[in-house]
């Protein structure tokens, strides 16, 4: 058990150290590594994936992958995060900058991210400063990326190697699900469950708004006064748009400010065949057959027609 801990710990600390400094991706307060320290399996029962408990909204996503592969070989599954890349997000520090990218391959058990040595160039060339790391220890056939920046890295790529059933004894040539999941900008929620700087903050109570203020750190401090002269403080985060001002009547629960979400979260699933080659090869020497049947039988057909138009003249 302890050893457990101590290999998530490190999983944790070197995706940070990499994903900061490794590829020179831009630094964010979004991290796959808050689903990884707070869920052992990203795939609840009902099917729904951790990334969505953080990124409330929802984003739609699109999957790309072979229909089949053979045993032990090297293929892509693409997934991909559309979003209008003129937006922008607000940032942990309240400044406006790109949207990050993220996303999550739950692939089938055996399947797993393919050595460095065996994954072609071409796509070692398109993941170029992008770090895909398995989920954990216990789950290499589970893979995440991010966050990175999305402008080019709307595609994402996963190079994956197929298992081999001759080797493993637990695989099956069998049809299998896969999982997949994507989300643009920042999520809304911390693990911990509280509120990130992405969202609509309410007024804590009906009243009117007495005063606006703008603190140090570019935080607005609005104080609020019910009916019966009571105060309250609320924080609105930096870089957000408040909808209020001095002096207005407020309702409990009003939004303050503008929702500053442009991003969100999707997932999809899809299917692949892991096709054992000797029922290929059987399959080509059916088709094969198949042809030499048909030719013969024509060839046998013009004979045919040839002795019986020697008959006819004769």
């Amino acid at each position: 058990m302890a050893t457990n801990k101590f290999f998530k710990s490190l999983l944790f600390a070197l995706t940070i150290a990499i994903t900061s400094f490794g590829f020179g991706i831009q630094e964010s307060s979004a991290y796959p590594v808050f689903a990884q320290q707070n869920y052992s399996n990203p795939r609840a029962a009902n099917g729904k994936l951790a990334c969505a408990n953080c990124h409330l909204n929802q984003k739609a996503i699109e999957i790309e992958a072979p229909q089949a592969v053979l045993p032990n070989s090297v293929f892509e599954v693409e997934i991909k995060v559309p979003y209008d890349v003129t937006k922008q997000q607000i940032g942990a520090n309240g400044k406006q900058a790109d949207l990050n990218v993220g996303g999550i391959l739950i692939l089938p058990n055996g399947f797993k991210l393919a050595p460095k040595s065996q994954i072609p160039d071409e796509i070692k060339q398109k993941n170029k400063g992008v770090f895909i790391s398995p989920y954990s220890t216990e789950f290499d056939n589970i893979l995440v990326v991010g966050p990175i920046a999305g402008k080019t890295h709307q595609e994402l790529i996963f190079p994956v190697i197929a298992p081999d059933p001759e080797k493993n004894g637990d695989i099956k040539y069998l049809t299998y699900p896969f999982y997949a999941g994507g989300n643009r900008g920042r999520g809304q929620l911390y693990p911990t469950g509280d509120k990130s700087n992405v969202n609509v903050f309410g007024a804590t109570q009906a009243g009117q708004i007495t005063s606006i203020t703008t603190q140090e750190k570019g935080d607005s401090n609005i104080i609020i006064r019910n009916s019966s002269g009571q105060e309250t403080s609320q924080s609105i985060p930096a870089g957000l748009t408040l909808l209020v001002k001095e002096g207005e009547i407020v309702k409990a629960d009003q939004a303050l400010n503008v929702d500053p979400n442009v991003g969100g979260f999707g997932q999809e699933e899809s299917e692949i065949v892991l096709q054992n080659p000797v029922r290929i090869i059987g399959y080509l020497a059916f088709c094969f057959s198949v042809l030499l049947t048909q030719v013969l039988i024509v060839l046998k057909k013009k004979q045919f027609e040839k002795v019986q138009a020697a008959e006819l003249n004769f």
